[in-house]
C-alpha cells in the first residue's frame, strides 16, 4: 500500500512538472478544430462569382496554406437582410454548432430603407444568440456610399461598432476598404456596380482575416 501510494504521488509529481513545462500530451494540450460559420449576403455568397473564387472560398485555401485546422460553412444567401439571418441563425447554430461565427449582412437592410434600429437589434439579437452557443463572434460592418447622405451612412456604420462594443464582439469596421473607397472603385466591381468582383474577393479576405485570426489565436 505505502509502494502504491508513493507511485501515485510521483505520477502526479511528473504531470505537473510536465504541465509547468508545456510537455502535456497533445491530446490534452490541444483543442478540437475551429468551426467557422459564416452568415451573410451576396457579398459573401459569391454573387455573380464563378464558384470558389469568393472571399469565403478563398479563407478556406488560407486557413489550409497556413496549416490553420479549421472547417469554414458559408451559410451566406444573396439577398438576405438581418432580419433574414436573425430567423436563421438559430437552425444553423444548433445544425454546425460553430466555435466562430461571423456575421456579414446590414447591407440589404440599407437599400431597402429598413429602419436603422431594426437593424442594429437584429445584429445585437444574432450576436447573443451565437456567444450563448458558445461562439465567438466576429461582426463585419458595411459602410454606405456617399449618395445615402453623411447623416444617414454615418448612423448606419456606428451601428456594427455599438453592438460590438456592447457585446465584446470582434470587428471589421469596412467590409470593402481597398475596394469601393479607392479612387477607381469601378474596376473592383461587376457590372452592376453593386457587387465586388474576382479581383476585389482576396481584399476583402485581407480586411477580415486580422480579426478572424486573432479569435481563433485565442482558442
Amino acid at each position: 500500500m505505502v509502494l502504491e501510494s508513493r507511485r501515485r504521488r510521483d505520477c502526479i509529481a511528473l504531470a505537473l512538472a510536465c504541465a509547468a513545462l508545456g510537455h502535456l500530451p497533445a491530446r490534452a494540450a490541444g483543442s478540437a478544430p475551429a468551426k467557422i460559420l459564416v452568415v451573410g449576403d451576396s457579398l459573401s455568397a459569391e454573387y455573380g462569382l464563378k464558384r470558389g473564387t469568393g472571399w469565403v472560398a478563398l479563407l478556406t485555401q488560407r486557413l489550409s496554406a497556413q496549416k490553420v485546422p479549421a472547417t469554414v460553412i458559408n451559410a451566406s444567401i444573396s439577398g438576405d437582410t438581418t432580419s433574414g439571418g436573425r430567423s436563421r441563425l438559430p437552425a444553423l447554430l444548433k445544425q454546425h454548432r460553430p466555435s466562430h461565427v461571423v456575421i456579414e449582412l446590414g447591407g440589404n437592410d440599407a437599400l431597402r430603407g429598413l429602419p436603422i434600429q431594426m437593424s442594429e437589434a437584429n445584429l445585437r439579437a444574432m450576436t447573443e444568440a451565437a456567444q450563448a452557443a458558445g461562439a465567438k463572434v466576429l461582426i463585419v460592418g458595411i459602410q454606405l456610399p456617399p449618395n445615402y447622405g453623411k447623416a444617414y451612412g454615418a448612423s448606419f456604420a456606428a451601428i456594427f461598432e455599438k453592438v460590438a462594443e456592447e457585446r465584446r464582439a470582434a470587428l471589421v469596421p469596412f467590409f470593402l476598404k481597398g475596394v469601393a473607397d479607392i479612387p477607381e472603385p469601378l474596376a473592383m466591381f461587376q457590372d452592376d456596380r453593386i457587387h465586388p468582383n474576382e479581383k476585389a474577393q482576396v481584399v476583402m479576405l485581407d480586411n477580415v482575416w486580422p480579426a478572424l485570426k486573432a479569435l481563433l489565436g485565442g482558442r
